[in-house]
Order: structure tokens, then sequence, then C-alpha cells
């Protein structure tokens, strides 16, 4: 039996809050390293992480990526980044409806202002997404699929947000966002590239993220896909399509 005393210290013990233990863990590599380079490893340390997880064709050259920023830290400090992602999951996995890495990155004041970095606020893109896809699912049932794409997605809040009202509109006719709904994004930065990347993914959203000049170097047919990268659902989405 549980003794009182220990009853009371399970009632006093706080929730786990994912943000709380993100900033907490990140705080612990602040102290030997540059915040921005930092970042910019755990990400794409998690990206490829994601990517090798599927089987991804280019899986030899995104695991040189993983060890290349891995190896700059000591073994007790690499455990950390397992922290961050745990707390990434978490976070994205029970509230899908947030710009979660956006955010932090914001308040950890990352962005690149002096190249006009500047994230649209996540409620903005709810409204964006609830008067743009009004109709998705009209041109699901003639299509079979729609597709939302943004060029400059940054972090990736205006998908998630589009994501979120798909997801949302087409449950009302038992239909499955991820087989009927591809999410297409792109970004000349490969660090906010690869955040929208991750959050698709563990969103589940069904799509792609390409890192490159959406200008000198559009999504086109007879690309090569080297820096392109598809999230787990995407299989989904063409196993259902039959490609």
């Amino acid at each position: 039996m549980v003794s009182s005393k220990n009853k009371k210290k399970q009632s006093e013990r706080k929730p786990y809050n994912p943000k709380s233990e993100f900033l907490k863990a990140f705080e612990c590599l602040r102290y030997r390293h540059n915040s921005g380079k930092v970042w910019q490893d755990f990400i794409t340390m998690f990206a490829c992480a994601i990517s090798n997880s599927i089987g991804d064709i280019y899986r030899d050259q995104r695991e040189f990526l993983y060890m290349n920023a891995i190896s700059k830290y000591k073994k007790s400090e690499q455990k950390i980044f397992t922290d961050l992602a745990a707390a990434t999951t978490v976070a994205l996995v029970n509230f899908p409806t947030q710009d979660f890495l956006g955010e932090i990155y914001c308040e950890l004041n990352l962005t690149n202002k002096d190249k006009g970095q500047f994230f649209t606020p996540y409620d903005v893109c709810i409204l964006m997404a609830k008067i743009n896809l009004i109709d998705v699912l009209d041109v699901v049932k003639e299509q079979g699929y729609a597709t939302v794409f943004d060029s400059c997605c940054g972090a990736g809040a205006t998908l998630i947000a589009a994501a979120n009202e798909t997801r949302q509109q087409l449950s009302k006719e038992n239909k499955d966002f991820r087989e009927c709904i591809r999410f297409i994004g792109q970004d000349i930065d490969q660090t906010v590239a690869l955040m929208c990347y991750i959050q698709l993914s563990l969103i589940g959203a069904s799509g792609f993220v390409k890192v490159g000049d959406s200008f000198s170097d559009p999504i086109k047919q007879d690309d090569t896909f080297e820096n392109y990268w598809f999230t787990p659902s995407y299989y989904i989405f063409l196993k259902k399509r039959g490609a």
C-alpha cells in the first residue's frame, strides 16, 4: 500500500511540462556552447533521426550529418539531446495545434532578423487556414487528394495550422487527412526548414520539405532529392495513391 506521505508527494508532483523541460535541458548545453550552434545541431540530429527511421535513400548522407553534429559534444551532453527530442515529441503528439519549435526559437532570440526572418504568429496562421481551406473537402472529393504548399515555410506554423484545419474538416467525413492531403514546404534556411520537417512529422502530416531558394531553385519534377525531407506519413500517402 502507498503511505499517506507518499501519496502527498505524488499529488504535489508537477505534471510534465514539455516547454519547461525543453528549456531546462537546452540551458544545460549553453554554458559551454553557442546557443545558435546548439539549436542547429539539435534540429539537424533530430531531423536525420526521423528521416533515417523510414529508410530514406539518403540515409548514409544524413547519418554523416548526424555524426558530425553530435561529435562536438561530450557523452554527458549527448544525452541531453534525447531530452530535447522527447520534450518536442510529447508536446506535438499530445497537442498538435501549436508551433512548438518556432515559438521556442523566437523566445530564445535565435531568429535571423538581418535576413528578414520573422515568424507568423500561430493564431494568424489558424485564421489563414480557415479562410483558405474552406473548400478543401470538395477538392478531396473531386480529385481524391489536395495539396497545401508554403514556399517560405519557416518552422511550419502555416502548414501546421493547415494540417489541423484539414484534420478537423475531413474527420467529419471519416477521412484520414494523412491520406488525403499532401503538405509541402520550402525554405532557404536549412535549420528552420528542418524545424518544419520535424513538426510536420510529429503531428502525422503527409508531405515533404525542400531546403532551398524557392525562386532560384523551386520544386520541380526533374529534381534530385538530396535536399528533400519526406515525413513518415508521406509513405502512407504514396501507398494510398498507388505510387
